[in-house]
């Protein structure tokens, strides 16, 4: 692109919060693509720099201005702008002079609607420079800041005080005022490596000017995927390999422009804890990466990660083991003080922690969660007496000193305090189990102990929370309610368990003893777990016409709901589908006229097409019924779809709305048998053509 420019934006501050750092920089990347886009300013790329003393966006070939367009403004209509002698009125005068023109300089628009006057005026595009220090300032002020902070005797707020504003459209300066800096050429690169400033000549020389001269990753995925590498090559000096999860990672990316791995050690016998424990240890107190042996066990090693390249690199190496000492040390002894006492043992202190003050306590919660847990293990023919179990020590964990400590291994604690304890390990596995799915996509509960506390658990949070009118709104979700209706939905769904979640939400509902209306909170429960489902089902890769044909039928088990959408998604693809979903469509716009009998005499028929639309009726009738029994409504669809040419020819040839009476009963009768057979699986006449 002959008339185009790099351009560079870099605002350099103090060390910005390493867990939003990546959410800032994508969030002003896209405040200024969008900026662009609405100023009609033409890029070939655009990317985003991130690290913990900058954010940066440099654009591609962005061009030098805007394009010259013509800005079209309709007037009056043309019989309206003339007299019957040809003299402008006052409305074509008027509009002609809000113009900057006569009558004479304008021009007139035909379209099918008529004809106006319109005013045509070509302009000139503003240039780049002009209009980028409005974007950028509009792109700051945009940026999702939960606190801005203001520094000194600066009137201007930012999440940290700013120190340096580069800006350059190739190699010259725009120079404007960003948070009160006034922009230019000069960065900085790393705080101790490369203190003094540097000149950044022109905006296509940025990564390597601080990369080169400054020991500055600039680019954030790419120091990421070198502190990825570079832990997963130390642990392998000490024959393992490095644990990481994302979160992790993408913290430690933040809190370092030129990471330098580190290899440290400590003594042995903290391997006795609990792996979940020295994990979390390293993870959350340290941002070390632990060091995982062959066969998956933890080793006495830990990655970290300095920010400097050391002449004395075995000093920060002894620095870190000696903080982390202490950390485990304190981590040993919560272990050793939990198992003093048994987890029942803590039951009646749940009595002292308030659940919400509408539903009390979490022994009032742990009560209800039992008797719900029982009613379903019974329900799907489970052990009862294990369930209730899980119930009762569910919460336990939650007392103990570890779980205070580290509030992410609520239910991982309880698993291990469970099985010292000698309690049964489908009952421990449930502890653990209640709380998955964790997060979006991670794994159900895989016993059915477990699965029976999570599905129990979550629906007596749904219907208690509901009960007492705490009802989500925008994305404000304090009890994670959309989580837990995924979770129960997912649970049911992908570990094909027959649950009747109606019967399941009234039985929760009849287990709160508070005053409200148990009828409309039923509804609403039903109506936002399905809410959920709807979006599961989307992502799924089913249409919403699919899911709306089966939510009509709305059956109760939620397994049973996807068997159906299942089915329906299969027989749309038949060449019947189109046709009998038109015909469905006509007969229930045709029952919802006049009210059908249930009850009819077929020996009134006598049409030929009507006799043998009832015979076939009454054929698929008996064909789908051992079907519908087995839930396998693929094979039912298939037997309804051999009725498309029955259907057809009664359509063709009987006039239903007679004016025989009896008659017209009869064939209403008909319409409505052959409908509720298609509606024991699902509506298709919701279906789209």
């Amino acid at each position: 692109m002959s008339d185009a420019k790099h351009l560079l934006f870099e605002l350099g501050s103090e060390e910005l919060p390493p867990k939003t750092l990546i959410t800032l920089s994508r969030s002003l990347l896209n405040n200024v693509r969008q900026g662009l886009d609405n100023a009609d300013l033409s890029y070939s790329g655009i990317k985003g720099y991130a690290t913990p003393r900058r954010l940066a966006v440099w654009v591609e070939n962005l061009a030098v201005a805007q394009p010259d367009k013509i800005v079209e403004k309709r007037g009056p209509a043309v019989q309206a702008a003339f007299a019957a002698d040809g003299s402008p009125s006052k409305a074509a005068q008027g509009f002609a002079a809000s113009c900057g023109t006569t009558v004479e300089g304008l021009e007139r628009l035909t379209t099918d609607k008529g004809e106006w006057l319109v005013y045509r005026q070509q302009v000139e595009g503003q240039t780049t420079e002009k209009l980028i220090p409005e974007i950028l300032r509009a792109s700051i002020h945009a940026l999702p800041i939960a606190k801005r902070m203001r520094w000194g005797n600066y009137a201007t707020e930012f999440v940290r005080p700013v120190h340096w504003a580069v800006l350059l459209f190739g190699d010259q300066v725009i120079e404007t005022d960003i948070l009160g800096l006034t922009t230019g050429k000069q960065t900085f690169g790393h705080r101790f490596h490369a203190p003094v400033a540097l000149t950044v000549e022109s905006a296509d020389r940025y990564r390597d000017i601080l990369f080169d001269s400054g020991k500055v990753i600039a680019d954030f995925d790419e120091r990421k995927q070198k502190i990825r590498l570079a832990a997963q090559q130390a642990a392998q000096s000490v024959g393992g390999t490095a644990h990481i999860e994302e979160d992790l990672l993408e913290e430690i990316a933040a809190l370092n422009e030129w990471p330098v791995p580190v290899i440290g050690h400590f003594d042995p016998r903290y391997l006795e804890l609990p792996a979940e424990v020295l994990i979390t240890t390293m993870q959350t107190n340290q941002k070390y990466f632990p060091v995982k042996q062959a066969d998956g066990s933890l080793s006495a090693h830990f990655i970290t990660f300095s920010n400097i390249e050391s002449t004395r690199p075995e000093s920060i190496r002894e620095g870190n083991e000696r903080v982390i000492t202490p950390r485990l040390s304190d981590a040993e002894f919560f272990w050793k003080q939990d198992r003093k006492l048994r987890l029942e043992d803590r039951v009646d202190a749940l009595k002292n922690i308030v659940f919400q003050k509408t539903l009390g306590t979490l022994a009032d919660k742990t009560h209800r969660v039992k008797q719900l847990a029982d009613y379903i293990a019974t329900q799907l023919d489970a052990d009862a007496n294990l369930a209730k179990r899980a119930a009762v020590l569910a919460k336990t964990d939650l007392l103990t000193e570890m779980v205070g400590e580290f509030p992410n291994l609520q239910g991982v604690m309880g698993r291990y305090y469970a099985l010292a304890d000698n309690e049964p390990a489908e009952v421990a596995e449930a502890l653990e189990e209640q709380y998955f799915p964790k997060q979006s996509g991670s794994v159900t509960a895989a016993s059915k102990t477990g699965q029976i506390l999570s599905l129990a658990e979550k629906i007596d949070t749904l219907t208690g929370i509901f009960s007492a009118g705490l009802i989500p709104t925008g994305d404000k979700d304090p009890y994670a309610l959309r989580r837990a209706a995924l979770g129960v939905l997912r649970t049911a769904i992908e570990r094909e368990l027959p649950l009747n979640l109606t019967a399941c939400v009234d039985f929760a509902i009849e287990q709160v003893e508070h005053d409200f209306d148990r009828a409309k909170t039923h509804r609403m429960v039903l109506e936002f777990i399905y809410d959920r489902l709807k979006g599961y089902c989307s992502d799924k890769g089913f249409s919403p016409d699919e899911f709306d044909a089966v939510l009509v039928v709305l059956p109760e088990q939620p397994l049973d709901f996807m068997r159906r959408l299942e089915a329906v998604k299969t027989f749309r693809q038949r060449p019947e589908a189109e046709s009998l979903a038109g015909a469905n469509k006509r007969i229930r716009n045709i029952l919802k006229k006049t009210e059908a009998p249930q009850d009819f005499d077929s020996h009134v028929l006598a049409e030929p097409a009507e006799i043998q639309l009832l015979q076939a009726a009454q054929a698929s009738a008996e064909a789908i019924g051992p079907l519908l029994q087995q839930q396998d409504y693929s094979a039912a669809m298939n037997r309804l779809a051999q009725l498309k040419d029955t259907v057809d020819a009664f359509f063709d040839n009987v006039m239903v709305m007679t004016d025989d009476i009896e008659l017209r009963n009869s064939r209403l009768g008909l319409l409505n048998m052959l409908s509720e057979q298609f509606l024991q699986i699902a509506d298709i006449s919701r279906l789209q053509s």
